[in-house]
């Protein structure tokens, strides 16, 4: 048996043990990008070219780690954001994120930007297993784990928004004669997959089909054929510029198709404002973010939030353009993945922690609407609300 004394020292060595291994578990782990004071994160944007009216999301984006940052950052960490101007072109894409990771030394590259821009990165940032969080696009791509373990979207894919657009149209329209506008790349031809997939057999409805260049001037000249084939259905798949466009110049033919707007083209500020409101009255989108323009969310919380952050920290940014709205709450789905990753701000723990999300609520998504991760799902949000366009707001469809 121990005597008093030499038990007295078991145990001070056991608890000893205890203590050290624990502050061991404790131990800060830190990749490039990451320190006791500061997280940086990289990101390219079209602040100029011909989508630089998604731009937006970058400064709206840049606004609200600014706001985190002033009220004591993630976990006593502020957060820096560098965003750099990529034009939408994809070699100038590649170029800035090379800089981010291999000069700047970012921690991890989110919120970028375009189908093309980041597809053209995608293969460099799993190689270099550099976390390509929330991408700003739905291509189906960046739902791939098996094959890109280092890359996820944020947004519903386009092919599931297409599908759903499609079933709409197909029990709603069911002898139309269905025209299609879409922008040629990886992103229009999704849209296009998802919805042919939704209409079904009524697919044989669609009498015109046709496509743009982000280069090209205008859609007049697509806008004109698609009216000659004789469409009374008009699936409408654009950035805001175009959108705003086509729209213009449906009017202006006395053309009257019934309008179906996929979410990427449906701002109210950035695309039908321009266009003149009245000229997308009925019109039709899928969506999971609240509309910034409409009265039915004046009095609630999450928008009056939204509402306060835009006048505080934002005031030049659009109050009824969504993508700000899409900003934020991309932001608030970084700052909630940094917090779970504690004090462990590796690369490999930022994905393990982004694709451990369950039914995150965020104040901007629409009620019901929430997001989820897991290894398997590198796609958060899967839920999608119909909406008309009244003239003035997007009003959700009962289900």
């Amino acid at each position: 048996m121990l005597s008093k004394s030499l038990w007295s020292a078991v145990v001070a060595g056991i608890i000893s043990a205890i203590v050290w291994s624990g502050a061991a578990f404790a131990q800060k782990k830190y990749d490039p990008g990451a320190s006791d004071t500061e997280i940086k994160i990289g990101q390219t944007m079209p602040y100029s070219g011909p989508a630089s009216s998604y731009s937006t999301i970058g400064l709206v984006m840049k606004a609200y780690f600014d706001k985190i940052n002033a009220e004591g950052g993630v976990n006593g960490r502020k957060i820096t954001l560098l965003s750099q101007d990529d034009g939408f072109v994809s070699s100038k894409t590649v170029e800035a994120t090379r800089k981010l990771v291999e000069q700047d030394d970012v921690l991890f590259i989110a919120g970028s930007l375009g189908t093309a821009p980041n597809a053209a990165v995608q293969k460099y940032l799993n190689i270099k297993k550099v976390p390509q969080l929330f991408v700003a696009t739905g291509a189906t791509r960046w739902g791939d784990p098996e094959h890109f373990p280092w890359t996820m979207g944020w947004q519903p894919s386009y092919q599931i928004e297409g599908a759903i657009l499609g079933r709409y149209t197909a029990a709603t329209y069911p002898t139309a004669k269905i025209g299609v506008l879409y922008q040629n790349d990886d992103s229009g031809k999704d849209y296009i997959k998802g919805f042919k997939a939704g209409l079904g057999d009524a697919a044989k409805l669609i009498v015109a089909e046709t496509s743009y260049e982000l280069s090209d001037p205008t859609v007049d000249s697509q806008v004109i054929t698609l009216k000659t084939a004789g469409a009374d259905v008009f699936f409408l798949h654009a950035n805001p510029r175009f959108v705003a466009q086509a729209i213009r110049r449906t009017f202006e033919l006395t053309w009257k198709p019934a309008i179906i707007l996929p979410s990427v083209g449906a701002s109210v500020g950035a695309a039908l404002a321009p266009a003149g409101l009245e000229k997308s009255i009925g019109a039709v989108t899928a969506a999971y973010m609240k509309d910034p323009t409409d009265k039915v969310w004046e009095s609630d919380k999450g928008f009056q939030d939204w509402l306060a952050f835009m006048k505080q920290w934002y005031p030049r940014g659009s109050l009824i353009d969504g993508s700000n709205a899409y900003g934020y709450s991309m932001a608030q789905t970084i700052v909630q993945v940094l917090k779970q990753c504690g004090d462990e701000l590796t690369r490999e723990n930022v994905m393990k922690q982004a694709a451990s999300m369950k039914d995150l609520e965020l104040p901007m998504l629409l009620p019901g609407i929430n997001l989820s991760t897991s290894a398997k799902d590198f796609f958060p949000i899967k839920q999608m609300r119909l909406a008309r366009f009244d003239g003035t707001s997007w009003i959700v469809m009962p289900k």
